[in-house]
């Protein structure tokens, strides 16, 4: 029997940090959006960013899909394999369900949606009187909130793994890890 990766590869890594950032940053863009208007063009650089997330999210899923997860640490407690891998599902709904909404809904507008100044990405055929348009809306900044919680409990489970608990799991994702 080959011996299992205790790392996840190389691909993955490069997904998971650039998203992981890509996401960061648009949340704090989401959130801001509103107190930069006039100095700084946030909800620019938050749709280019968002689409962008889309674009990987999908690359990623597909590459999750046919690359297994590195694995827990033996011993790992059941609910804490549950919590994990529940998390991770839910990124990944968030990670396309998040800029597919937020790109209906802005289809809406009377704007173009410009993909960092380099060409304007199509609409959907909505408008604001589309109570689809309005839910979307809603439910974007709703879970754009509980999105920013999960991040921070997700960072703060990584430090808890990496600094109490010493078992590997941040390193997993960080760097190559000898096989067993």
């Amino acid at each position: 029997m080959p011996p299992r990766t205790l790392h996840y590869d190389r691909v993955a890594r490069a997904l998971h940090w650039t998203i992981g950032s890509l996401v960061i940053v648009n949340i704090l863009l989401g959130i801001t959006h509103d107190a930069l208007r006039g100095v700084f063009q946030a909800m620019f650089w938050h749709q280019s960013i968002g689409l962008t997330v889309l674009a990987l999210s999908l690359v990623r899923l597909g590459w999750r899909l046919s690359h297994p997860a590195a694995p827990l640490p033996e011993g790992t407690a059941a609910w804490e394999k549950a919590a994990a891998i529940g998390t991770h599902w839910i990124f990944y709904t968030l990670m396309i369900f998040m800029p597919l909404s937020g790109w209906i809904f802005t289809s809406a507008g009377k704007w173009p949606i410009p993909f960092f100044g380099l060409f304007e990405v199509p609409k959907f055929a909505v408008t604001k009187a589309d109570p689809i348009v309005g839910t979307l809306h809603e439910s974007h900044e709703t879970l754009g909130w509980i999105w920013g919680a999960l991040v921070l409990l997700h960072i703060a489970a990584a430090l808890r793994h990496h600094f109490i608990l010493k078992d590997g799991v941040l390193l997993r994702m960080w760097r190559d890890a000898p096989e067993r």
